[in-house]
């Protein structure tokens, strides 16, 4: 009940911030009422108006609900709800649609409604802080300019992993699988973010124009460059590793549905003609990760007899954020043998006393000041459908038996044989050290 969230919520505050909380929570009110109600509405904007400087205030409506009821919910808002003299903006939180159809759909009865610049959709991953770092990478720093492309690149490996299974909500994960929980919006992104021409400037419309552009120049994904897979239990293991995708009991008994994909896209511009984007996702695998990395191209004219590995710049979105690159340096000692290190900017060595904002704090703070730089535009959606939904059909209608993995592996071997296959090596020779606890 209502009653019962601020008690939730103090387990997890500090001391110092109790008091603040408790101000916050006297602020807060509840009003109840059912999404097709017109007259529940009139009685939220009524509730509104009531309180102090409610006639004047502005309005955000966050739209955390069951993509069924946004149609009547929206409508309902801008007839009944809409602020008198501030602004009025929406907050829609994802999946925007199953494939490209039902996403136009909900964009088209959005924009009826609203203008774009009231619509804010969010993808919570576009609040990372490595993931708004990537522009500044990229655009602020002179040295990487001139080798950000396909004379200097070898290939973009985009992962997000997570340790853990579906846990209870299997129901959930099956109507929707990895592609649309993960890959068509957050590694996608971030895609963009590594791969858009430089903008104009940083105002939210000049880097979404970038994005759209970069989007447009990748072709539907076909089923030849795709790995699907599907978690089984892992006799070993202790407690949810026992468990495979198909033991959850909110699962469809025979669910073919994938929790793991690997799946290569190809940019076709000037650019990066050629080069793979390689993106990974999956559940129940060794390690909780979310990254990019560039891996660039061998060093030509070797004269250190095949002992050098390939250069990396890598972009740890999450844990432990950090950028850092692999590159060959003299082994100390009297040899004079190459050896893999790194130049290492890890923020919680770096930035010791900064607290890193949470990714809905910064963007709610965005929509507060009306900048839509790190939301998603209707015709950035469109694209980003347009990429996937080939593949999700067919995969939807054919049913192709996904490869099972152990929990807590690296995921189906053949999603590595695809990666080496397109031209990413991984030599598994690099071992980082901790310089902080030397």
């Amino acid at each position: 009940t209502y009653d019962n969230i601020p008690i939730s919520l103090w387990s997890q505050v500090a001391d110092s911030e109790a008091e603040r909380l408790s101000v916050f929570f006297s602020r807060n009110s509840y009003v109840s009422g059912k999404y097709t109600e017109e007259s529940a509405f009139s009685n939220l904007h009524t509730h509104l108006l009531s309180l102090p400087g409610g006639g004047k205030a502005n309005r955000l409506f966050y739209l955390a609900l069951p993509p069924s009821v946004y149609h009547d919910v929206t409508k309902n808002i801008k007839h009944h709800c809409m602020s008198t003299k501030g602004w009025s903006r929406v907050i829609v939180e994802k999946p925007f649609g199953r494939d490209l159809q039902s996403s136009e759909e909900l964009s088209t009865h959005l924009s009826s409604l609203f203008t774009e610049d009231q619509i804010y959709r969010i993808d919570h991953y576009l609040g990372k802080e490595m993931v708004q770092n990537l522009m500044v990478l990229r655009f602020g720093n002179r040295i990487f300019g001139p080798i950000w492309n396909r004379d200097s690149i070898a290939c973009v490996v985009l992962t997000f992993k997570e340790p853990f299974g579906t846990q209870g909500r299997g129901g959930y994960f099956d109507d929707f699988g990895i592609i649309r929980d993960v890959m068509q919006n957050h590694l996608l992104q971030m895609l963009s973010l590594v791969a858009m021409e430089k903008p104009a400037s940083t105002s939210s419309d000049d880097v979404r124009d970038e994005k759209v552009k970069v989007l447009k120049c990748i072709a539907p994904i076909t089923m030849s460059d795709v790995v699907l897979g599907q978690y089984v239990g892992d006799p070993e293991g202790e407690g949810d590793a026992k468990l495979g995708y198909l033991d959850d009991p909110t699962v469809p008994k025979g669910s073919t549905q994938a929790t793991f994909t690997t799946a290569v896209l190809y940019v076709h511009n000037e650019r990066w003609d050629g080069v793979p984007f390689i993106l990974r996702c999956g559940k129940a695998l060794n390690e909780r990760k979310a990254e990019v990395r560039l891996q660039f191209t061998d060093v030509p004219g070797d004269i250190f007899g095949a002992q050098c590995r390939r250069n990396e710049l890598v972009v740890r979105v999450q844990p432990n954020e950090a950028v850092y690159a692999k590159m060959m340096s003299k082994k100390p000692g009297v040899y004079f043998h190459p050896e893999e290190t790194e130049l290492d900017l890890t923020y919680k060595s770096r930035y010791k006393d900064v607290n890193l904002p949470d990714a809905y704090e910064r963007l709610i703070l965005d929509v507060f000041c009306g900048s839509q730089m790190h939301f998603v535009r209707s015709d950035e959606l469109r694209e980003a459908w347009r990429i996937f939904t080939p593949l999700l059909h067919q995969i939807e209608s054919e049913k192709p038996p996904p490869i099972p993995y152990i929990y807590g592996s690296r995921g189906p071997t053949e999603a590595d044989e695809l990666s080496k296959r397109v031209g990413f090596h991984y030599e598994g020779t690099y071992k980082w050290v901790n310089p902080h606890k030397l």
